[in-house]
Order: structure tokens, then C-alpha cells, then sequence
């Protein structure tokens, strides 16, 4: 069986979709567009079932946990995807929350609500925070846990005080999209 190479998006709203469906098609991949959730609704199994039919890769694949306290439904099925044999992950994007847990991860690099690489995480606005490589956030907990290539912390996609809304072209996600791709030295099929 062939592998897929996936990008780890830990948001699924509404606007994470409309936004990540535009960023693949931006990027020539492909969008899981059945991975949005809030919370995650699908299997980590149904998921890769879905992600090894798609045509070509890079493929998105969101999770989002909405806040549950704990490994929720979107860290079960990301946990699954990532460590699947057939699925190489090129990095993942931790999306910034704020929850009443605190989840967080550790990033190797943020983009903030001006576009500009920080090494420090970001809030769900875009704004650098105070802790360098850490990023709060829903779904991230997990991150940690796998072995990433690259793991890239931004604000609320499709949000940041309509820094990265879809009409402007979404351009802290599709940053954060292009550096993983660029980390991934042309492995995309």
C-alpha cells in the first residue's frame, strides 16, 4: 500500500475548514474535508481510510477535541493517523486556544498575527506570548507524544482579528503550510 503524506491541523471549526480546504487547493493538495469537527467526529481509522484514497499529497487532516479536558476524540483519532504505517506526517499545526486546562505543546516555531516567525508560542490572536517553544492550545497535548518533523504554532486559523480570514488569502496559515512543505525537502508526491 502506498503512503500519504498528511499535514496535522489541530483545529476543525467552520472557519478552520473553509480556510484549509483553500489553502490545499492554494498548495495542489487535498483537504479531508470530513475532519471537520468541533469536536473531531471521525475515527482515527475512518480517517486514514479517507486519506489513502485521496488522488495525491500533501493531504490536511484536522482534529479538534473542543476544549474536553484530557485526551478527547481529536487527540484519539491524530494519535492513530500519525503513528499509522502508510501515513507520513510533514509536520503539524498547532492552532492556539484558550482552554480551561491549559493544554500545551512544544513548538519549534510560531508565526505571529503580522506573518513574522517568533520563537516564542502565540495566543489565539496571534499575539507572542511569554514562554519560548510553547504553544496553549485544544488538540496539542498529543503532539508531544509523536514524532513530528516540524510542528508549527499559529493563532486561530482563519481569524487572528481578520489577520488570516480567507479574504485576504489566509496568509499566517498558508505560511505556516509553506514551511512545512520547505521543511519537508520536496517529499510531497
Amino acid at each position: 500500500m502506498k503512503t500519504r503524506q498528511v499535514i496535522v491541523v489541530t483545529d476543525g471549526d467552520e472557519f478552520a475548514k473553509r480556510t484549509i480546504e483553500f489553502i490545499a487547493k492554494k498548495v495542489g493538495g487535498r483537504c479531508i474535508s470530513q475532519s471537520f469537527g468541533n469536536p473531531s467526529i471521525l475515527s482515527g481509522e475512518d480517517l486514514v481510510s479517507l486519506i489513502m484514497q485521496t488522488p495525491h499529497s500533501p493531504v490536511f487532516v484536522m482534529f479538534d477535541d473542543c476544549g474536553y479536558l484530557g485526551e478527547g476524540a481529536g487527540e484519539t483519532a491524530l494519535k492513530y493517523v500519525a503513528t499509522h504505517p502508510n501515513i507520513d506526517v510533514l509536520g503539524a499545526i498547532a492552532v492556539a486556544s484558550k482552554t480551561h486546562q491549559n493544554e500545551w505543546t512544544k513548538v519549534d516555531v510560531s508565526i505571529d498575527g503580522n506573518g513574522e516567525l517568533t520563537e516564542y508560542g502565540v495566543d489565539k490572536y496571534g499575539v507572542a506570548e511569554m514562554d519560548v517553544g510553547k504553544q496553549n492550545g485544544d488538540t496539542v497535548y498529543c503532539l508531544d507524544e509523536l514524532s513530528l518533523p516540524i510542528v508549527v504554532g499559529i493563532g486561530d486559523i482563519g481569524k487572528m482579528g481578520m489577520k488570516d480570514h480567507i479574504k485576504y488569502g489566509s496568509p499566517i496559515t498558508l505560511k505556516a503550510v509553506e514551511l512545512i512543505l520547505e521543511r519537508s525537502k520536496g517529499h510531497v508526491e
